[in-house]
């Protein structure tokens, strides 16, 4: 299914990835599931009301199913409304690469890039402590997502972030010389590393929740944690450590989105709003893709609430950072 060429009120016959599923209990007393359903093309919620094991099968997230239902609009979105559900089967010659939204670049493309970036840093510290990081984790940031549901939650989606954030952080060294280049760059590089560690990832290399260490501790601190282990390991005890740790604990800028702090030096303020910048433009292509030019978005909960209107003088203007 394309769920950029849905017709909403008529009937659908598609094949979906279920992103999320949740049991839930209706006012009325019912149970129903709770459905996020995914192609490459977006997501989408889906309610299967009345909802009987017995009757209609057991579900988890990963799966690929086959459906039928009805599109309706609610409170400013499409809304699938389920009538049959079944897993997917051989016979049906189902790719489940044609249902996991992932980025246009290549991975180890991207990956080279961020670790020739650390590798050619003149400070000997924070060259030993982005390299070491990063060859860790080099296996999982492959193919890892950077969101659950908000930004770059696709495959390499974390790749995809990280590298845009570094870039933008080297043109704006260009604006600003007096900024210490190494230390943002090494900041860039490592801010969302504790991703790694909170999320849960389903055998199509999406997010299906947060664990239990992403619930408790967070990506901010999980990432300024490997920071000191990785220092720990190596020895490095200097205020870099430090200054590392609290770009990475106050990038989210605001105690409100998550900040541990406010940002304290330039480079952690520098660091906090390229993060917001490029999360904030892919989550407005991405909404602003799924309408017509002349059209305006359903109210979008990431971006304050806002409708956002396609003025369309960018044809087939998307997400697409100038990486390569």
């Amino acid at each position: 299914m394309n769920f950029d060429n849905i017709t909403p009120n008529g009937t659908v016959d598609c094949y979906a990835l279920l992103k999320t599923v949740e049991k839930k209990i209706s006012a009325k007393g019912g149970a129903y599931l709770d459905l996020t359903i995914t192609d490459k093309s977006g997501e989408m919620n889906a309610k299967l009301w009345d909802y009987s094991e017995a009757v209609h099968g057991s579900y988890e997230a990963g799966n690929l199913v086959k459906l039928r239902g009805t599109v309706s609009e609610y409170k400013g979105v499409n809304q699938f409304r389920v009538e049959r559900i079944r897993l997917c089967l051989p016979e049906d010659n189902i790719d489940i690469n044609d249902f996991v939204p992932a980025t246009d670049f290549n991975a180890e493309d991207m990956w080279n890039e961020l670790y020739k970036t650390a590798e050619s840093f003149n400070d000997g510290e924070l060259k030993a402590i982005v390299t070491y990081i990063l060859n860790n984790n080099k296996e999982k940031m492959l193919y890892w997502p950077a969101a659950f549901k908000m930004h770059h939650a696709v495959r390499g989606g974390l790749l995809c972030h990280t590298l845009s954030i570094v870039r933008l952080a080297e043109a704006v060294c260009k604006v600003y010389p007096f900024a210490d280049r190494e230390l943002l760059l090494a900041g860039a590089l490592l801010h969302d590393i504790g991703k790694i560690e909170e999320f849960e990832i389903g055998a199509t290399g999406l997010v299906t929740g947060y664990s239990a260490k992403g619930n408790l501790v967070g990506h901010l601190v999980g990432g300024a944690v490997a920071v000191e282990k990785a220092a720990e390991a190596l020895g490095i005890t200097s205020e870099v450590v430090m200054l590392l740790s609290h770009m990475l604990i106050s990038h989210h800028g605001n105690p409100e989105f998550g900040a541990a702090v406010l940002p304290q030096f330039l480079e952690a303020e520098l660091l906090s709003q390229l993060d917001l910048m490029d999360a904030t433009v892919f989550e407005i292509c991405e909404a602003t893709e799924a309408v017509n030019k002349g059209e305006t978005t359903g109210r979008i909960f990431g971006l304050d609430n806002r409708k956002l209107y396609n003025h369309g003088r960018i044809p087939d203007a998307k997400y697409q950072p100038k990486l390569f």
